[in-house]
Formats: C-alpha cells, structure tokens, sequence
C-alpha cells in the first residue's frame, strides 16, 4: 500500500462543471495540486479561461476550459468531443454546477416563486446533471472505467431552518432542497444501474460556507454546527480529492456528509 499513490490524480482527466464559482475555483487549484489535468466548464467561459492559465503555470499541468450551457444538450455534446478530442478519455466527472437565484428570489420564499425560476432550476441542477451524466457515461461505459461525483447539500437532506436567515437573503429557496434530494437517489441510481461496470457514483454533500454574509446569519448558522462555524472556502477540496481519487475505489452509492455536525446532532 502506498497512501500517496491512493490519493494521486496525475495525468487524470477530470471534468468539473461550475468551475468559475467561488468553490469550484478551489477544487480546481486542489486537483491540479494533485496532478490532475482539470476541464473547466462553465457558463462563465472568460473566468474559467483566467482560472486556466494560472493553474497551468503554477502547477504544469494541460487544463482546459470549455463554455458549456448545462440545458442544452448539443453545448454537452460540443464540450464532450472537445473534451475527448484533446485527452481521449474522462476519468472523473464532477457534477458541481447549481443555480441558486438571486437575494430577490431567495426573500420572496415558497409563495412568491415563479415557474420559470422553479423550472431554470430543475434545467440546471437536476436535468443538467442527467444529460451530462448520460453522455459522459457512455464513454466510461467504453473505457470500462469511471468516476461519477454529485454534489448535494445539507438542505437536500433535511429542511432549511427558516429560523436562522431573518432578512439575510441567505434563505435556501424550495427549488435547491428540491433539486439537491433529487441529486441524491440519482447518484443511487447510477451507481445501481452502472453496477459492475468500472464506473463508480458518488454523492459529496457539503455545508454552507461562509463568504462575506450577514453577521447575524453567520452567528445563526453556526450556533447550527457542532463545530461552531461555518466551512471555510478550501474545507472541502479534501473531500474532493478523496473522491476523485483510488482512495474511494471501494465506494459507490454513497453520501459523503462534511457539514461541521449539522446534520448529526
């Protein structure tokens, strides 16, 4: 056994949707730390291509980022053969991209939702994760080896503590519980149908992290944690890491919680 060899990611080619965010840009930095080659997809193509070309030269790897629109199939297809076309294979796909709205829609709540909203979300957080899901599984059906990795959430796998956000515009809107408890029997799923296959499906479900929000929601939610805080933005690239990596080659089907104790009190 050699536990650095477990957790290495040289020469992986790795897929990760939502790359621009405020969590993907760390989960990017963390894989290619570990020498993994990092597609970075996202809507928001000039930030990823910034991402790019500092992670290249700060750690010699062959990244590349893609404009992917998560509910558009013929984008997922352009992505896919782009992708194949300069590494040949996908060894790990991250499903990271969410739509969560904006304060407004978020402080409207459950009465207030518009159908477009509820439906730009399901496109996004739930139909997106399908479509790219079906068409990179079929060629790790192919490679006859695969790593698919989901992210959920806290609150995809109990109630959004409506006590906790007052007027913060922090409030979780019905559509992301909704979309991320889906996330997780669709992981299940996977993992069950690709049985046997070489591919494994995972689900990593992280807490909330804290960025610059309201003060007294800060305090609120981490009076919620038996930690006593919220995650700092690089918690979670750990997590990552393992699930990308040989040290989960025993794991599919499973939930990896890191929510500071949230969930298990």
């Amino acid at each position: 056994m050699n536990v650095q060899k477990l957790f290495d990611l040289s020469g992986k080619t790795i897929v990760l949707t939502g790359a621009a965010g405020n969590l993907g840009s760390k989960y990017v930095e963390g894989f290619s730390q570990a020498g993994a080659n990092v597609v970075l997809a996202d809507i928001n193509f000039q930030q990823c291509k910034k991402l790019e070309k500092k992670i290249n030269k700060k750690y010699d790897t062959n990244s590349l980022s893609v404009k992917v629109d998560l509910t558009d199939p013929k984008s997922i297809k352009g992505m896919v053969a782009k992708i194949l076309k300069k590494y040949s294979t996908i060894d790990v796909l991250i499903n990271n991209a969410a739509y969560q709205g904006n304060n407004k829609i978020r402080t409207n709540g459950f009465d207030g939702l518009d159908l477009k909203t509820w439906n730009r979300a399901i496109d996004v957080n739930l139909t997106g994760v399908f479509l790219l899901s079906q068409e990179i599984g079929k060629i790790m059906i192919k490679q006859k080896n695969g790593n698919v990795i989901n992210i959920s959430s806290t609150y995809g796998i109990v109630g959004a503590d409506q006590r906790i956000y007052g007027k913060s515009g922090q409030n979780s809107a019905v559509f992301y519980a909704a979309t991320k408890s889906a996330i997780l029997n669709l992981t299940r799923y996977l993992a069950a149908y690709w049985n046997r296959t070489g591919i494994r499906v995972n689900t990593f479900s992280p807490g909330g992290v804290e960025n610059n929000q309201d003060k007294t929601f800060v305090k609120k939610y981490s009076e919620k944690t038996m930690i006593g805080r919220m995650a700092k933005k690089d918690e979670y690239v750990g997590a990552l890491i393992f699930l990308a990596s040989d040290a989960s080659s025993y794991m599919t089907g499973s939930n990896l919680i890191i929510d500071g104790g949230w969930t298990a009190w």
